[in-house]
């Protein structure tokens, strides 16, 4: 019996979905949580509700059960031939196969202590997979397909749940060159800008006036304090605290024309 299965995507349409749903369906013999991340998904996005996935699992109040977490966003910005590569890592009793790439896993590295990354090449593992019914040709397109967090990611995490001897290499996380400033990790259904940042990484505390771009609002350390209409900085749910730009009653993001993955000059 295998543990439960998230998957987050940016391959979010109905017919992204309907495959991904049947294809972990007959390899684990149960369907996943499919969860869309709006494609193309920022790296700053996915990372972030990673980070919430994982956190998520504390404070059960008992031992409670493993959990899986499959992860893609793999932008094409010409970095890798075919998009970045996938890996896994674990932490505690939870595994995640994942993109690996620096700014999606930064939020992991720097909160939970995630320090490596088991990473794999497709067509290496599939050359490898002896246990596997699949012929030389067919190896060949799964390594190779722009689909794959279809064909290969889920190949990936059966084998490596099965304890198979997949081919990895074990790769230290290292902070990513990002731009200066706070980021929007995500804006959420109502229009709330979660940031990468705390209250504490700022030097602020609950009543500090602080500039966000050219607008001075106030830090409040829940939104139930923010007078309806105003904007306000808040402390979120989200990660270890992370601050929310908000507009009671109105959406922040609308407010000052953010969208995720932007850049945010914030001075305390």
């Amino acid at each position: 019996m295998y543990p439960p299965i998230t998957y987050l995507t940016d391959c979010s349409d109905a017919n992204a979905q309907a495959r991904l749903t049947t294809r972990l369906a007959a390899l684990f013999g149960r369907s996943p949580v499919l969860l869309p991340l709006d494609g193309p998904a920022p790296l700053e996005s996915a990372g972030l509700t990673l980070l919430d996935v994982l956190l998520s699992t504390r404070l059960l109040g008992e031992d409670g059960f493993p959990t899986v977490t499959l992860v893609n966003v793999a932008p094409r910005d010409g970095r890798w031939p075919n998009g970045a590569p996938f890996g896994w890592f674990r932490h505690g009793r939870h595994t995640v196969f994942t993109t690996c790439d620096p700014v999606l896993l930064d939020p992991v590295r720097r909160h939970l202590g995630v320090s490596s990354v088991s990473v794999t090449d497709a067509a290496t593992v599939l050359a490898a997979a002896e246990w596997a019914s699949i012929g030389a040709a067919d190896a060949a397109g799964l390594a190779t397909t722009q689909f794959r967090s279809l064909w290969y990611l889920p190949l990936l995490a059966k084998w490596v749940l099965d304890d198979r001897p997949v081919p990895s290499s074990s790769v230290e996380l290292a902070a990513p060159e990002q731009p200066d400033g706070v980021r929007v990790a995500l804006v959420d259904n109502f229009g709330n800008c979660k940031l990468t940042c705390t209250a504490a990484d700022l030097g602020i505390v609950a009543g500090d006036r602080v500039a966000v771009g050219a607008t001075k609002v106030r830090h409040h350390e829940r939104l139930s304090d923010v007078p309806v209409g105003v904007a306000a900085l808040v402390t979120g749910s989200s990660g270890p605290g992370f601050l929310e730009l908000v507009v009671n009653g109105g959406s922040a993001a609308a407010e000052f024309g953010l969208s995720a993955g932007d850049v945010v000059v914030v001075q305390g």
